[in-house]
């Protein structure tokens, strides 16, 4: 009977833990398919050299970056930036080699095809504000002191000064897990929020594909359309979707991205306009409202709300 293989041994530094070195971890722990420590791998908190170069991965600790031997520290001349010159924490270094697997291991994978993308994206919107928060440094101007932010959420899992958990050999490690918990979680849900905005884009452009009128967006469930149509300039002028009340919603298109304006509002004589009234005004039996602003409006029915989508496109059209 053969030997069982030896548990892979995972070290960063021991002490005060930040959000960066957390980060990593639960990055690695993702990627790498790993539970709980002294299950099936080692998690070595230390700074004495010697445990360092036996460890398998080592990050924020060792001075060394050298991503082929598993090392990812970036407190030594010469470490690593990034193109336009923001120094990586251990989180982006550890991201650059390991964000994409840690992505595809929460993705089903009928979403396996986005992993890449949703992984540059964290990249650009998660991972560059760790490195730029933990070095203290931003392309962009000073980084502020964010109290809500993930690095002071991460920090605040450190034991206080007075508090026995802060000393000895092993201060910290079980807050250490702790955090990495969290932080996990925050990755999760986070990636969970790109797939389902990249299926709704999928969804969207397929629906227009299968349209009748590439102005009226016709969707058989509510999701968020319009960041697809701006992404693809689409020439929607109109959403029509189900609502959770039952009615059939009809949205306008605003002209750019924040937009409170429209590129075809609903017509004059319905604004403020409900039930009777607005189904005379608009010969549409079964029109509930348009909102007085003429930004949306709903009907009973889907075919109602198409209705309605198609008499307020614009004369002649």
């Amino acid at each position: 009977m053969s030997a069982a293989a030896p548990m892979p041994v995972l070290a960063t530094h021991s002490g005060k833990f930040h959000c960066d070195e957390v980060f990593a971890y639960a990055v690695l722990r993702l990627a790498l398919g790993l539970q709980a420590p002294g299950t099936d791998h080692t998690l070595l908190r230390t700074r004495k050299p010697g445990p360092i170069e036996a460890a398998d991965i080592v990050w924020d600790v060792g001075t060394v970056f050298d991503a082929a031997r598993q090392r990812f520290d970036h407190h030594q001349r010469g470490a690593p930036q990034r193109e336009d010159g923001t120094p990586f924490s251990s989180a982006g270094l550890i991201w650059q080699v390991y964000g994409e697997r840690a992505v595809g291991r929460l993705l089903e994978p009928s979403a396996a095809e986005w992993a890449p993308a949703i992984a540059a994206e964290l990249d650009r919107k998660l991972v560059r504000r760790i490195d730029e928060v933990d070095n203290g440094v931003s392309v962009n101007g000073p980084v502020l002191d964010d109290a809500l932010g993930l690095a002071a959420l991460v920090g605040d899992f450190n034991p206080t000064w007075d508090d026995p958990a802060s000393d000895g050999p092993t201060a910290g490690d079980a807050a250490f897990l702790e955090a990495a918990a969290f932080v996990e979680g925050i990755l999760g849900r986070r990636v969970e929020g790109l797939r389902a905005r990249h299926a709704a884009e999928a969804s969207v452009l397929q629906s227009h594909r299968e349209g009748e009128d590439p102005r009226i967006l016709v969707l058989d469930r509510g999701m968020p359309w319009k960041g697809a149509v701006f992404a693809h300039d689409l020439p929607v002028l109109f959403a029509v979707s189900p609502a959770s009340n039952g009615n059939w919603m009809l949205d306008t298109m605003p002209p750019e991205p924040g937009s409170f304006a429209q590129r075809q509002p609903l017509p004059e004589d319905w604004a403020g306009l409900q039930e009777g009234d607005l189904a005379a005004r608009s010969g549409v039996e079964d029109a509930v409202f348009v909102h007085v602003r003429r930004f949306v409006g709903a009907a009973r029915s889907r075919q109602g709300a198409v209705a309605m989508a198609r008499k307020a496109l614009p004369p002649g059209a």
